[in-house]
């Protein structure tokens, strides 16, 4: 569904001169707070720029359809992430310090700051690249990132479309994650992986290497499609809007969320998450190719 937002925090509005024939902008009916993701409360930042990308989402209610399908990735021929720095991490509950003091030297970005903020860093980051890898969308995970504006859509010829000035919130999202060093978060998660490793367990989540977990999400993500032409919207259970595209609207949860994001800032999240997953050592091959 196109939603109802009020993602990111600080994403300016743009007061734009509005042409005389254009029809003024709806505003859809608001949801009860509650957000979904992206990209991950990332920390290896792979999953920045898909956490930093799905700033977040209003629902009504917790999702209750069943996973999306995902296809079966072969296990990476090398570990994920090279050489790891020569630190000692400290016990999983006390790692947040460590990890705000990395990140921070791999992107300056106030986006990722506004993240590093909040607590439980690691953890944050495992549930969320774990729900992207199955195409849903995990509500409440990256409240921090919120937009302050809402989502608006215009009405052209009796059809509604997405309001191109929607896109802009994200602005800010999109330049955070090409702000990532890929090489730095190839280390940083490589570093982190122990504690990152501990966290699946301890989260019960499935018994396999978070390496395979972390190139499904991303491998996921970079298969979004980008739609350059205006992207019509209707209305879908009186509470947001959907696409109205049924190729679209099929797409898993996490790729219509990144759509949301608007054509240019889709184009800089994919760009920096291709370069990022190279950096840890997913084979091109493994990677989708372009999509349009």
């Amino acid at each position: 569904m196109v939603d109802s937002q009020s993602d990111m925090a600080d994403t300016p509005d743009y007061e734009l001169l509005k042409p005389p024939d254009e029809p003024p902008r709806q505003a859809p009916p608001r949801r009860p707070a509650g957000l979904w993701m992206v990209v991950a409360g990332l920390i290896a930042a792979t999953a920045i720029a898909a956490y930093v990308a799905f700033g977040g989402r209003q629902t009504s209610a917790p999702a209750t359809t069943e996973p999306e399908r995902v296809e079966t990735l072969p296990q990476p021929v090398q570990p994920l992430g090279g050489d790891a720095a020569p630190i000692v991490l400290p016990p999983l509950d006390q790692t947040d310090p460590v990890v705000r003091d990395l990140l921070k030297q791999i992107t300056p970005h106030p986006r990722v700051a506004a993240w590093l903020a909040t607590e439980g860093l690691i953890r944050n980051f495992v549930v969320v690249v774990s729900i992207i890898a199955e195409g849903r969308t995990p509500a409440g995970q990256v409240r921090v990132l919120r937009p302050s504006s809402g989502f608006h859509v215009v009405e052209r010829g009796g059809d509604l479309y997405i309001d191109p000035r929607s896109y802009e919130r994200y602005d800010g999202l999109a330049a955070a994650a090409a702000s990532i060093d890929p090489a730095g978060a190839a280390r940083l998660y490589a570093t982190l992986k122990p504690r990152i490793e501990e966290a699946s367990r301890d989260l019960g989540l499935p018994d396999m290497p978070f390496d395979r977990t972390l190139e499904r999400a991303i491998v996921l993500l970079l298969k979004t499609p980008i739609v350059d032409d205006p992207v019509r919207a209707e209305p879908q259970g009186g509470v947001g809007y959907g696409f109205a595209a049924p190729d679209v609207e099929v797409l898993p949860a996490a790729q219509k969320q990144l759509l949301r994001m608007g054509p240019r800032n889709v184009r800089t999240i994919r760009s920096s998450l291709r370069a990022i997953a190279l950096a840890l050592g997913i084979p091109a091959e493994r990677l989708p190719a372009p999509r349009t």
